[in-house]
């Protein structure tokens, strides 16, 4: 993309903008270097790093780069074999662990919002956190060498300072000496070429033993170092010395530990810089308000409400243009200062955000194009060589244009043919605008000559635009109308101005007819286009209405579903307590009964059985709902017969009628019978009408229910072959008598008669389903089978 053009359309300041977002130099460098790209694959995955970041800081605020650092220039030093200083081997620790901490930021978010392309950044970031604990084991926090380096360092260290403090006393106890204090300039100790000193006066130089190392500027105080401590300040130099060669080893040693390393940290480097970037984008798309456009390589473009993004957003007028469907060219018209220069310069410069990678300020469903090269010539004199005239700048500029374009390009021109004869101007600007759109660009051009509105408007695929104008207050809205060639406007403003009615009459004489209808035919244009947008404006506004009820009836409908849901959950629970006291006391009456079994023998009294069954009834858990009584579900009279398939609410069992008697009944359930209120049940299925078949010419078979056909069958103590020859009979049988549902008793025992009856079932054409009995049933040692 050529740099003019970019400067022009103020790319360099969006870039300028963005930097400030990077939180580190490495993202900075990034940032420096972005140009747009061209190719669309790689502009997506451009804008989803941005959209995984803007997640990222909306879940879990700024990332924590902080402690990251550029360190190429030392991983290089050490690659060569040089020894790095304490402070950068300080900033490869620092940045190392940094890298960690990212690392970790972005896994924590993943498990919370999938950002996968972030993901696959962090984890080619290698971790070495045993150099970072040697680097920090060494030196501290201000980039110092600790005495903990080694056992050596702290030795030769604990004698330095040993030897000062003596030093120190010894100069002490001299300058307390009143002989010695009125030699000294002040009674002081310092330094002069890392050996301790005190002020003497130049005059008592020949009376004060020791040897110089300063004087002052004046020449009235010398630094001399007394005879008595020369030995012990030689000392203190060999120990410095010493402890400089154990430094030396130090950083030489872990200098060793981070070169092995060189090329992780280097690519670490690239991974973190990338990733500050993507942050940096996601800062700038939050402060901007910016959205993700869609992205095409069509060569279609769709605003809503774009704003430039270097106005002020509370002053900036939102632009909504389309381009590239039903036209490929606009021509935009209006006075100067209407607001067409900063129009061409918002899409030309959103199209480059978004080829960036960079969200644009726009509304959502905003479309923008991938082009090969975007092309604009837009500059006032102060922006043109001032070697060449208005005209000859802006056609040299179009023609090196016209000679690179391609049919992927967006091209944009300010003015055109502004600045010569208008005759000759316009022309040439159709021909220019004619060769643009048979070539196949995305153009808007501006210009003031009245015969592009006529060719935009004859031209297939360019479509005129107008910047509005508001009569009223003599100024314009900066509103882009797309479809509204511009009016002047001038002979309105003159009027407004206060010029004589007899002038503008005159003037308006000496416009054509066809001129004056044109400029008639533009006026009803921008009155139809104003009630139309005052009806789109309502339409707007009704549909906001309707979507605040819609959400409203949804949020109520899910506080709905969460109540029936606690409801259901507590008759739930209610049940299931109801249904484990059922269950308790029915335990107590088995016991029972089978204590009654032990004490009489084998004839326990019907009596006995009826108060015992009495007991189980009075046992089972009173229904939380409303009982159905003499009615189906569907509210009509139900009349209940034997052989008729019903359920049991108190017991929420299926069963077979057996007989009916008065307002009860006997029903089958399993392998059990029960006396039950014909209030506390309801019809399931009634009982098979046998048709009774016309007798014919030819021969029939008849089929009669066998009365003595039972709803269970027991195989207990059977093989398995001959258990499947008596189901199969049994099936028939009961088929045939037309019950719904039956009973095979096998037993528990090892579970293989089981097995082989149940994969039995699946197969036979009678079988509808098949299940476990339940309790009450005789659980897994009973199958139940749904007939056909």
């Amino acid at each position: 993309m050529d740099a003019k053009i970019l400067t022009t359309l103020e790319y360099p300041k969006i870039i300028h903008k963005l930097t400030k977002h990077a939180s580190t130099s490495l993202g900075k460098s990034t940032t420096e270097m972005l140009k747009p790209v061209t190719e669309l694959e790689e502009v997506k995955l451009l804008l989803q790093a941005t959209e995984e970041a803007y997640a990222a800081d909306r879940l879990k605020g700024s990332a924590p780069f902080g402690g990251i650092v550029d360190i190429a220039s030392s991983l290089h030093r050490a690659r060569i074999g040089g020894t790095l200083n304490p402070a950068e081997l300080l900033d490869i620790a620092s940045t190392s662990r940094g890298g960690r901490r990212i690392k970790k930021h972005i896994e924590v978010i993943h498990d919370e919002h999938a950002i996968p392309m972030l993901l696959s950044l962090t984890e080619g970031i290698s971790e070495h956190k045993s150099l970072e604990d040697a680097i920090f084991a060494c030196i501290d926090e201000q980039a110092e060498v600790m005495d903990s380096a080694s056992s050596e360092l702290a030795s030769i260290r604990r004698e330095l300072r040993t030897g000062e403090s003596r030093i120190r006393e010894k100069l002490e106890s001299m300058i307390r000496s009143s002989s010695v204090q009125k030699m000294l300039q002040d009674a002081i100790i310092t330094l002069r070429n890392d050996r301790y000193v005190i002020p003497v006066k130049q005059e008592y130089r020949s009376s004060f033993g020791g040897l110089v190392h300063d004087q002052s500027g004046s020449g009235a105080t010398l630094f001399i170092e007394p005879e008595a401590i020369v030995t012990m300040n030689n000392k203190l130099k060999e120990l410095k010395a010493g402890e400089q060669r154990e430094i030396e080893k130090i950083l030489q040693k872990l200098t060793a530990l981070a070169s092995d390393y060189v090329e992780d940290f280097l690519l670490n480097q690239d991974l973190l810089g990338q990733l500050d970037f993507a942050f940096a984008k996601a800062r700038l798309a939050h402060e901007m308000k910016a959205i993700q456009p869609k992205m095409n390589d069509r060569g279609f473009l769709k605003l809503k409400r774009g704003r430039h993004p270097l106005i002020d957003r509370n002053k900036v007028v939102p632009l909504d243009i389309e381009l590239g469907n039903n036209y490929s060219a606009i021509i935009v018209t209006g006075p100067n200062t209407g607001g067409k220069t900063v129009s061409l310069k918002t899409i030309g410069l959103l199209s480059l955000m978004a080829m960036s990678g960079l969200f644009v300020p726009a509304e959502e469903g905003s479309q923008l194009c991938v082009f090969d090269a975007i092309y604009a010539d837009i500059g006032d004199e102060q922006s043109i060589e001032q070697s060449l005239s208005t005209f000859s700048s802006h056609l040299t500029n179009i023609i090196r244009i016209l000679n690179v374009m391609t049919s992927k390009s967006l091209v944009l021109l300010d003015e055109l043919g502004a600045g010569t004869d208008p005759a000759e101007g316009s022309a040439l600007a159709i021909a220019i605008l004619e060769h643009i759109h048979a070539k196949g660009s995305r153009i808007i051009a501006t210009t003031h000559y009245s015969e592009l509105k006529a060719y935009a408007y004859n031209r297939k695929g360019v479509i005129n635009a107008s910047m509005e104008f508001d009569v009223a207050s003599l100024s314009p809205t900066y509103r882009l109308l797309v479809g509204v060639p511009g009016r002047s406007n001038a002979f309105a403003i003159a009027e407004r101005l206060g010029l004589q009615r007899s002038i503008i009459d005159h003037a308006r004489g000496e416009v054509s007819e066809e001129d004056l209808r044109v400029e008639n035919m533009i006026a009803s244009l921008e009155e139809n286009r104003l009630s139309a947008e005052n009806d789109r404006q309502s339409a707007e506004m009704l549909r906001l209405q309707m979507e605040k009820l819609n959400a409203k009836h949804e949020a109520e409908m899910l506080r709905f579903e969460e109540q029936k849901d606690k409801l259901l959950k507590k008759a739930q629970e209610e049940a299931r307590e109801a249904v484990s006291k059922a269950k308790r006391e029915a335990e107590v009456i088995i016991s029972d009964l089978r204590k009654l079994a032990l004490e009489e023998g084998a004839s326990v009294k019907e009596h006995k059985l009826i108060e015992a069954r009495r007991k189980l009834d009075e046992a089972a858990p009173e229904p939380q709902k409303q009982k159905r009584g003499k009615t189906g579900s569907d509210g009509k009279p139900q009349k209940i017969e034997a052989g008729d398939e019903v359920v049991v609410y108190s017991l929420n069992q299926k069963g077979i009628v057996a007989e009916v008697f008065g307002s009860d009944a006997v029903v089958q359930l399993g392998i059990m019978k029960m006396k039950v209120a014909l209030d506390d049940m309801e019809l399931v299925k009634a009982k098979p009408i046998e048709k009774v078949q016309q007798p014919k010419q030819a021969a029939s078979l008849k089929r009669t229910r066998d009365e003595n056909v039972r709803m269970e069958l027991d195989l207990r103590g059977e093989s398995l072959e001959e258990a499947i020859m008596e189901v199969d009979r049994f099936l028939d049988e009961s088929f045939l008598s037309g019950f719904g549902q039956v009973y095979i008793i096998h037993g528990k025992g090892t579970g293989v008669l089981r097995t082989g009856i149940q994969q039995y079932l699946r197969r036979h054409t009678h079988v509808k389903s098949y299940r476990n009995g339940n309790y009450g049933e005789g659980g897994i040692g009973v199958t139940v089978a749904e007939l056909n």
